[in-house]
């Protein structure tokens, strides 16, 4: 099963594909080769076919035909094994001198170039054939003598067959080591994969601590593995938040919910005048608004979380935007005594979402207006970069800042000031999807929160 498994995988179907096509180039390049091979080695036999004629005819001019002959036993005694091939004959006399002794029957060439096979003679104790092919040139000579010079192609022939079985053994080691490391390589892959596999089966099966395998290459698994082991680390942390955000709504939704319930209770079980119902029903709406609100922070921060506002992006004027709300909480901060400062360079332009834009400064300045004692300042700037809330409160220490971003985290342990600790969790969610970064910095006194857009 593992070795189908094997032949089955992307990584051995590559490999296999990769060794088809280097196959077939290197069968091109050595084909090129061969072929370059045997034109080289025939065009050098006819260079000395040439050059051999090209003596003859000097031997020829300078002693007559009887020097020619002459030289031609002299030339062909010494060929024992052929390599060379002379014949002068005469259609009357025959055979007059050379080591071939009957004129070929094949047709020259276009060229005068003339192929046929010839007998060698050679030593028993070779395993050589003894027919070969040989290449030769004839010319004709006065007194209707006909001369012929040419050389036996039975070397030629031999580096031929020597050149293809290279090729041959080439090709098949090739072959073989491309399938051998197409193997190698796969059970690699296959071993890499597999403890990924591991680790996910591991973690499908409920282990949540179980990360992917790094190697010590830093090669595109490792990468892989480690962009898991991140993706991983953060849904551990959304669960963990989950929980956490479950237990909170438990807290923070069990408590109004029984003074909801008692105080429907307490009015059910005694006789009211209607302006003490009136006050019950008030109460009843206040604790209901109160929960409204909750939940709909809650489905805010979902929404902007899952982006469900990048469709209704536009261009937004920040400083008239921050003037609006400004004003809205204008009367809240002075009936606390508080002085509420706008600071806004005209001009500057954010795409984003009008709604949940205005929602993130709202609780800003609620925050800030709500924990800025009397007599304090409030100062909220817009400018190229963002805009910044800035307040004289209490502020916020330096290692809570990033814990006050999650849903229902509030400084107040007791929960007994307003508020669901919703607030800066939907002012992040917002930053998140507008790309904007969020910080939080001393102020001193107090806080400044800072939306900085572009960035």
């Amino acid at each position: 099963m593992e070795h189908l498994n094997l032949l089955r995988t992307t990584s051995f179907r590559l490999a296999l594909s990769y060794l088809v096509v280097f196959t077939a180039s290197a069968l091109m390049l050595l084909g090129a080769v061969w072929l370059t091979t045997a034109s080289f080695v025939e065009q050098q036999i006819k260079e000395t076919i040439t050059a051999e004629i090209t003596g003859l005819s000097e031997q020829y001019r300078e002693r007559g035909l009887p020097g020619l002959t002459s030289v031609i036993n002299d030339r062909a005694a010494a060929s024992l094994e052929r390599n060379t091939i002379y014949l002068l004959d005469a259609p009357e006399q025959g055979h007059l001198a050379g080591n071939l002794y009957g004129w070929p029957e094949s047709e020259a060439d276009a060229d005068g170039w003339l192929r046929f096979p010839v007998e060698r003679v050679r030593d028993p104790a070779q395993r050589d054939d003894r027919i070969t092919d040989a290449l030769a040139r004839t010319f004709s000579l006065p007194g209707d003598h006909r001369l012929l010079v040419g050389r036996s192609l039975h070397d030629a022939m031999r580096l031929r067959r020597a050149v293809t079985d290279s090729i041959i053994w080439g090709m098949a080691l090739t072959v073989l080591l491309g399938v051998g490391g197409g193997i190698f390589t796969s059970r690699q892959l296959l071993y890499r994969v597999e403890g990924i596999s591991r680790a996910i089966r591991g973690i499908m099966g409920g282990d949540m601590s179980r990360r992917m395998p790094l190697g010590r290459g830093g090669d595109e698994f490792d990468q892989l593995a480690a962009s898991l082991n991140a993706m991983l680390d953060e849904i551990e942390r959304l669960m963990a938040g989950i929980r956490d955000v479950t237990d909170n709504i438990a807290h923070d939704l069990r408590t109004p919910l029984n003074r909801l319930r008692s105080r429907i209770d307490m009015a059910l079980l005694a006789e009211h005048d209607p302006a003490e119902y009136r006050r019950v029903l008030e109460q009843t709406v206040a604790e209901a608004d109160s929960l409204l609100a909750t939940f709909n922070a809650l489905l805010t921060i979902a929404q902007a979380e899952a982006g469900s506002g990048l469709g209704r992006f536009e261009p937004l004027d920040a400083g008239l935007l921050a003037a609006d709300i400004v004003e809205l909480y204008a009367p809240l901060a002075e009936e606390k005594g508080l002085t509420l400062t706008l600071n806004a360079t005209d001009g500057v332009t954010v795409d984003g979402d009008r709604h949940l834009l205005s929602q993130a400064l709202a609780n800003l300045l609620d925050n800030a207006v709500k924990y800025t004692p009397e007599g304090g300042r409030v100062t909220v700037t817009v400018d190229a970069t963002g805009v910044e809330v800035a307040d004289t409160g209490p502020g916020i220490p330096p290692e809570a800042r990033d814990r006050v971003l999650e849903r229902f985290v509030r400084l107040d342990a007791t929960r007994t000031t307003p508020g669901n600790g919703l607030g800066l969790s939907l002012v992040a969610a917002v930053a998140r999807l507008h790309r904007a970064r969020l910080s939080l910095a001393d102020g001193g006194p107090g806080l400044v929160v800072r939306l900085a857009f572009g960035g």
